[in-house]
Formats: C-alpha cells, structure tokens, sequence
C-alpha cells in the first residue's frame, strides 16, 4: 500500500536520518573543495548546521507539526556556520513556512515547500551563483512540481526528486569551470543530497534517537569557537543580571498586537530579547535584573514551561576563578552606558587576536579559515559589547552570511557588517576607522579600505589536482591571492616571494608579513629581506600571527 501523507513524527524521523546521513558523510565532502586546502569545511560546517537543529529537536516542548518545524527552521538558523551552513539553514526555513498550519504532509505540499525553500534561500544570496547548492535545490524543487502531479506515493516522488538532484548535482562541473577542472562536483549540493538520501531512509523506517545523534556529531566533531577570554569580560559590562527563558503555552490567542507589546513591555525591563511565537506556545529569552516581572506578564497568556534562570554575574565569577571556586562578593557597579560605536572580529591565532584587539576591537571571535562561526557565536557576541551600533567583521567570505544572518536577528542593537574576506582586509578596515566620524561615515571608509589591501596566503594542498592550469601534487606549496591560486612550488619561501611579487605593482608601498604558528620569526625575517631586496621601494614589516594551517598571510597596500 503507498504511502501518501507524512505526519510530524515521520517528518522528525526522516530530517533526524537526514542529519545522521550528511554527518556521516561530512569528511567525504569537506574533500570536494575546490582548492586543495587543509581547511576545507562545507561538510564540517552543513554538520554543525543541522545539528543545531536535532538540538532543538531533542528539547520539543511535543511533537506536533508546528514544534517539529519550528524546531528544525529556529535551531538551524541559529547555528548557521559558513555560506554552505547559512544556505541549507535558509532552505529548511522557507521548507517550514511552506509546511505552516499543516498536520500531515501530501505530495503537493511537499512540492509547494519546496518552491518556498529555494525562494527563501535565493533571496539570502546577494549573487546567486550557479552549479551550486542553490542549483542542486532548484532542480528539486522543480522535479517535485512536475512528480507531484502524477503520484501521490511519497516514496515513489521522493525517489524521482532525489534522482533528478543528483542529476544537477553531476552536471555542476559544467556550470562552473573551477569544479571541471578541479574534477569535483559541488560540496554544498552534495551535503544536501546527503541529507535528502538520509531523509529517503527515514521515510522507510530507520530510527535514530536525537540525543544519540549528537553524540555522534554536532561540536564534538569540531573545534569549538570561542571568543574573548570569559577574564576579560568585567562583570560590569553585565547590564541585565539574569538570563531568563521559559516557554508560554498559550491558553488563548496570541495575536501580533499582543506579540508586539509583550516585546516591548520585555524591551522596558530587559535586553537581548528573543521571543518567539507559534500557535500554541511562545519561546521567550530575556536579560533582565526583575525576572519575575517577565514571569508575571507571561502567567497573563497561559501556564510555564522549561522555566530557567541564570544569575550571569555569579556564572561569570566562577567562570574566572581557577578551579571553579566562588570568588569573594564584590560590590554591584552601575552599569555602563552603551557606547555609540563598538567591534567584533572573527580571527584566528594568538597574535591576529592581539592585532585585532590593539587595533579597537571588543570581542574577538576565533574562527575563520579552520573554523566558521555560526550566526548563534555572533549574536553571543553581538550581546556582550555595550555599544550602540557594532561593527562586524567577518575576515573570511565563508562568514559574511553568518554574520549578515545575525544581523537579522538583533533587533535591539545596530549591526553593520564589514564584508571583509581576509584578516589583513579586516586589519585596514580598523585602521581607517575615525572615532570622531559618524556610523555612516565610518561604514564608507571602512569598506573602501577593504579594497585598498591586496592579500596572499601561503599553505599546502592536501590533494592533486588542477587550478587554472596549475597542476597541484599532494604536499606542493600554495600561494593563494584574491583570485585563486597564483604559484605552486616546493619551498615556502620561494613561494612566498614569488606570490608577494605578483601582488606587489608600481603603485604599493607597504608588504606586511604574518607568521603562523608553524614558522619562527628568523624565517620570515628572512623572506622579509628578500622581498625587500627584490622590491627597494616598498617597506616591508613582519608580524606574529599565530595562525594555524598557513605559514603566512601577506598584506599589500
């Protein structure tokens, strides 16, 4: 007998077998990067994604339609990590809007939300690019539209869209020649249909438990990003004392009238407010010093749920006394009020984080190029500056759409994101910045700067391959630029200068040089001078980095 509806407890099994399936898969696709670098992450990053979302799962107030799609759409979009991660997050976004109101799932529905997902996540793009994840999704959205108008077997059209995927997935390499040559299909589209063939066997009834499903992936199977020293953090810049979330479960309507003043009778006592809605229930999170005036308020629409709060000062103290002892009680300081400009940057290394926080930044988010931050690391510290309009930048363009993504979501601070590609553009975008000049201004100048640097990275490739007629062996030396891979060669630093000159033109007059974590200072002191013998005219200057996986990133202005 076919199979012709999904109910919520099915569609909660196929997305968990989804998720276990691209888990699975995670280090067969970080290996399709394009570029044969040691940090490929589209796998790593869609894994953490999704994770994100099984999170959410595992913590369902019940398992109805509404809480399942909630849960996959809020968790993923939360823990969205590079561009791979925040398009797949967008994708199961429009996906749960198409199913909104929905019990139980036919064939035309499925299909309908499937045309709201790849809307959804074309639209997050600012230049969508072909023979991508987007083409992958588009192919099935398109598949599905036609299937569904001659089955209503779920299996049999899930079978068809998923062939028609893997279809598009297989003639990516023709719509972008840098996947031809390289002899790779997508990454991101091969995550998604990992995730659509993990879903295949869900339907035919494969079970997973979701706490058993993160043990097996989600950050476990990564490195961890942090941020500033939790040391560094003054319990005075702590406004609201108290981290309150809870869960309404209404007892009558929730309209979008009272939605709006229960968000701003929350905005009246507290701040970094979330507060989301659903037919039945309402998620809310608030820092505030009352807690109970929140309670209160809430008791007026229903009873409690999942009620938790956390005193974030004496969190705080424990956290930056060794071994956990409590410290001494200190006196309550007023707290501080917000600065009109502040700063976040995502960077990578002992000695880039120094840069950076020298340099005026607030909060140093670590990640970058062996690690992606997801848009919930943002919005943590978007929450810890005190400052009116906060500057991101992202310093690698796998990161500009978490952090545009987090920009959506604050909605009590200004967030400006500096797309900034590489820590030497994030370096020039500080340094143009005028404390005296207006946010606008500084946006301008700061995103001119992006465009006055010309930056290089030296690595090795962790595969053969062929890059724009460059043939790449496994352990050959990479000078990588803006554009791609420029030179390949044996020793780092002939490389290094080799790449340096191609950057350098009659019109630079400054080549900094930062060294990694696997290089000493002699070294690139060394090349320093031969890049300064080759070039008299231009200044040369070497700086600690610390950065793993590249010997040296090189900045030309």
């Amino acid at each position: 007998m076919a199979l012709t509806t999904v109910d919520a407890s099915l569609l909660k099994r196929m997305f968990l077998t989804g998720a276990k399936n691209l888990e699975s898969q995670k280090e067969i696709i970080n290996e399709l990067n394009v570029f044969p670098v040691p940090d490929g992450d589209t796998g790593t990053n869609m894994t953490l994604t999704i994770m994100s979302a099984v999170k959410e799962i595992s913590q369902m107030p019940d398992e109805s339609m509404a809480s399942v799609s909630k849960a996959i759409s809020s968790g993923s979009l939360k823990g969205a990590r590079g561009n791979s991660g925040v398009i797949l997050s967008q994708l199961f976004r429009g996906f749960c809007k198409g199913i909104k109101g929905c019990e139980e799932l036919n064939v035309q529905i499925v299909a309908e939300a499937f045309d709201k997902a790849v809307d959804t996540a074309y639209k997050a793009v600012m230049k969508p690019k072909e023979g991508t994840i987007l083409t992958v999704a588009r192919a099935g959205a398109e598949a599905a539209a036609e299937i569904a108008d001659y089955t209503e077997d779920v299996e049999e059209f899930l079978d068809k869209v998923i062939d028609r995927m893997q279809i598009a997935l297989d003639n990516t390499p023709e719509l972008l020649p840098v996947l031809k040559e390289a002899g790779v299909v997508d990454s991101g589209g091969t995550g998604l249909l990992s995730v659509m063939r993990g879903a295949r066997l869900g339907l035919s009834g494969e079970d997973i438990d979701p706490e058993s499903l993160m043990n097996q992936g989600g950050e476990s199977s990564a490195k961890k990003t942090g941020g500033a020293r939790s040391d560094e953090i003054s319990t005075a810049d702590i406004k609201f004392g108290y981290c309150t979330e809870f869960i309404i479960l209404l007892e009558k309507d929730f309209t979008a009238k009272e939605e709006t003043d229960f968000k701003t009778f929350l905005a009246s006592i507290g701040d970094s407010i979330v507060c989301v809605a659903d037919e039945d229930v309402v998620k809310v999170h608030v820092h505030t010093n009352d807690p109970g005036l929140a309670i209160q308020k809430a008791l007026t629409y229903g009873q409690l749920s999942r009620m938790k709060i956390d005193n974030m000062r004496e969190e705080h103290r424990e956290l930056v006394v060794e071994g956990g002892a409590k410290a001494e009680e200190a006196p309550k300081a007023p707290a501080a009020p917000a600065k009109e400009m502040g700063f976040i940057s995502v960077s990578v290394g002992d000695g880039m984080n120094e840069i950076f926080r020298g340099l005026g930044v607030d909060y140093v988010i670590e990640g970058g190029q062996t690690m992606n931050p997801s848009t919930e690391d943002m919005l943590k510290a978007i929450e810890q500056v005190n400052a009116k309009n906060i500057f991101i930048l992202p310093n690698n363009g796998n990161v500009i759409l978490a952090a545009t993504q987090a920009k959506a979501l604050t909605e009590d601070k200004n967030i400006i994101v500096i797309p900034s590609k590489t820590a030497p553009q994030g370096i020039s975008a500080m340094v143009s910045f005028l404390a005296d000049s207006d946010v606008a201004t500084n946006e301008q100048m700061m995103t001119e700067a992006l465009g006055a640097v010309k930056s290089g990275e030296i690595t090795y490739a962790v595969r053969d391959t062929v890059f724009e007629g460059l043939e790449i062996k496994t352990g050959d030396i990479m000078g990588i630029a803006d554009k791609g891979i420029l030179n390949v060669g044996s020793e780092v630093g002939d490389v290094t200068v080799e790449l340096a000159g191609k950057l350098i033109d009659d019109e630079s007059g400054l080549v900094s040089i930062y060294y990694g974590a696997d290089v000493t200072e002699k070294d690139a002191e060394e090349i320093a001078s031969r890049i300064a013998d080759q070039y008299p005219d231009v200044d040369v200057e070497v700086h600690f980095g610390g950065q793993p996986v590249y010997y040296y990133l090189l900045s030309v202005e």
